[in-house]
């Protein structure tokens, strides 16, 4: 395992072994909303503060892009330039999952030099499992090494996403995205996209569609998949999901399905 890797991975056992602490009493977690249906919890910030604690004791020249903290940058790094190693963490997604007990939420960290991902961890702490992924050297799952599904049908599909809210002041545009859920075997929102993301590379959801997403929900995750022999992009087709926030990730022959669903 790559060094920075292994570093990465003991920051997210320890942020996770917070999590997996605040779980077993959450009447006692103090909560607090950001905004409509969305959380933060003393949890995301004491993981996020301990991620950040292993990183820094080991790369104290390196930046950082936490949801919670914001950007940190590194003591040699130049304004409005792209720091030449940054770190990007999400310490807790799904704290919606997590608040309600429900045990879909998972710590990511990704390893951004010079603006590309070359290290990934994605830890689902109530499952004990460790998704990591190093540029060129595969993805794993605990140490086995994983690939994106064989499937080859759109129709045969189990798909994973996040789409503009029906309910919400979001829901202009959001029949575009009906034709995708209808079209496939199955469509699931389990409300911890850097798992979704996750399972993709694993082989458990074949094709994954999102909007309006973060660079910490996405850094990690996209390593995993194409390390995973997947394919990553917007709904154009182009690399600019991580500053769009619009995201199409899915096995090759899945993908290009997905992408031709989108536009039509």
């Amino acid at each position: 395992m790559h060094p920075m890797l292994t570093i990465a991975v003991r920051a997210a056992r320890r942020a996770g072994a917070i999590i997996n602490r605040g779980s077993l009493d959450l009447d006692k977690v103090q909560i607090a909303r950001k905004g409509p249906n969305d959380y933060v919890t003393e949890i995301d910030r004491n993981a996020e503060q301990a991620v950040i604690e292993v990183l820094r004791d080991a790369y104290p020249d390196h930046a950082f892009l936490g949801e919670e903290s914001g950007h940190i940058p590194g003591p040699k790094d130049k304004e409005n330039e792209v720091p030449e190693y940054q770190w990007v963490i999400d310490p807790l997604d799904g704290t919606t999952n997590f608040v309600h007990g429900f045990p879909n939420y998972a710590v990511s960290i990704a390893l951004l030099h010079k603006g590309v991902v070359t290290q990934a961890v994605v830890y689902d702490p109530a499952r004990n499992e460790m998704f990591t992924a190093t540029r060129g050297g595969g993805a794993f799952l605990n140490d086995r090494r994983v690939r994106v599904g064989s499937r080859t049908r759109f129709s045969d599909a189990l798909i994973a996403g996040r789409f503009p809210s029906v309910s919400g002041s979001n829901r202009t545009g959001a029949e575009r995205y009906y034709g995708l859920v209808d079209d496939c075997s199955g469509f699931r929102r389990l409300g911890a996209t850097v798992l979704e993301l996750a399972y993709v590379a694993a082989g458990r959801f074949d094709g994954y569609c999102g909007v309006h997403l973060k660079p910490w929900d996405l850094a990690a995750g996209s390593l995993l998949i194409l390390e995973a022999g997947g394919l990553i992009a917007d709904f154009e087709g182009e690399q600019t999901w991580l500053k769009t926030g619009n995201v199409l990730a899915a096995s090759p022959k899945i993908f290009t399905q997905m992408l031709i669903s989108l536009k039509q």
